[in-house]
Parts: structure tokens; C-alpha cells; sequence
């Protein structure tokens, strides 16, 4: 039976925008996130990080750092009760078909974990993450302004999603969804 899942961007949306984070020490959650995850995963949702991460394909950081880095990430995670079903990256920096918005990312987490895309949800601080959820086929996106800033202009030229303050508002946003049931 596949099990839905909220798929999660990294920075901005999970953990502090910082362009590029080079080094563990980097790597900070955002206020609530940890509990949003908590609160999803309890709900019956895979916690899925899917990350644009070219800091590798432009040489700023190997995989191997990129690792230590997500390591440090889980430690935060795992500090305040919240666990990940996995994190999946995109180490490149032209176009390819697992560089958000493609949605390359979203269908091998589907494929690996067997997850339900159709009844998923996708949250990210850009455009380009909406997209990618929109694009793997999810039930719903929602747009969050913890990280990016976001262009009010831009948000018409993109099929409808929501938009919350942060990770927290999505989750809440997500969860009174499931509770309502089918439409």
C-alpha cells in the first residue's frame, strides 16, 4: 500500500536560507520546524527532503560534505523527537531532470519509498518548488515565506497553491485538509 508524503525543500523551508551552506555549522532548522515534521509524520505522512544542491556541481562542496552536512541536519532533527523517511538531492546546476522544478526528485523518493504522489503535498520557499510538486503530479503545494522572498507577481503565472507564513502554517494547513477527508 503506498503511504503519502509531504515533501519538503531544504533551506528556507526546513532549515535557515543561507545560498549556500558549506559547512555544518551552517546548517540551523527553522523555529517549529522539527514539530511540524513531528506532527505530519504522526498524521500517517512520509517526511521527505527533496534539495536543489549545486553548491556541488558549481565545486563548493563534495557529496561527501553534503553528507555531513544532512547528518548535521538529522542530529537537529532527531534532538527535538523529528524523523526524516529520507532526503533525497539534485548535485547539478543546468538543467536536468532531477533539478527542481523538474520533478525527478519527487518521482525516485516515490519510486524508492513507495509513496502516493496523488495524495502528497509539496512545501518550498520558491516557485521552482511548487512547480516540481506540481509536476510529480501531488495533491497540493504550498508556498512558504520563511526563506525567499517571494514575488507577488510571480504567483499568478503559476497554476493555484497556498501560501503560509512557514513550515508550521503549511503542516497545519495540510493536516485540517487530511482531517476534513475527501472533498
Amino acid at each position: 500500500m503506498l503511504q503519502p508524503a509531504v515533501f519538503l525543500d531544504r533551506d528556507g523551508t526546513l532549515s535557515v536560507e543561507r545560498s549556500f551552506i558549506t559547512r555544518p555549522d551552517e546548517m540551523q532548522l527553522l523555529p517549529g520546524a522539527a514539530q511540524a515534521v513531528r506532527l505530519l509524520r504522526a498524521a500517517g505522512f512520509a517526511c521527505v527532503v527533496v534539495t536543489n544542491q549545486s553548491a556541488i556541481g558549481r565545486g563548493m562542496i563534495t557529496e561527501a560534505e553534503l553528507d555531513v552536512i544532512h547528518g548535521e541536519m538529522l542530529r537537529q532533527l532527531g534532538e527535538a523527537g523529528a524523523v526524516l523517511d529520507g532526503v533525497y538531492f539534485c548535485p547539478h546546476v543546468d538543467d536536468h531532470p532531477e533539478r527542481k522544478p523538474a520533478p525527478g526528485l519527487l518521482l525516485r523518493a516515490a519510486a524508492e519509498l513507495q509513496l502516493d504522489l496523488a495524495a502528497s503535498w509539496m512545501i518550498g520557499d520558491s516557485l521552482r518548488d511548487i512547480l516540481a510538486g506540481q509536476n510529480a503530479g501531488c495533491k497540493g503545494c504550498v508556498l512558504v515565506r520563511s526563506g525567499h522572498p517571494i514575488d507577488e507577481t510571480q504567483l499568478t503565472l503559476t497554476p493555484a497553491f497556498l501560501v503560509a507564513d512557514d513550515l508550521s502554517a503549511a503542516a497545519r494547513h495540510i493536516l485540517s485538509r487530511a482531517a476534513a477527508g475527501p472533498p
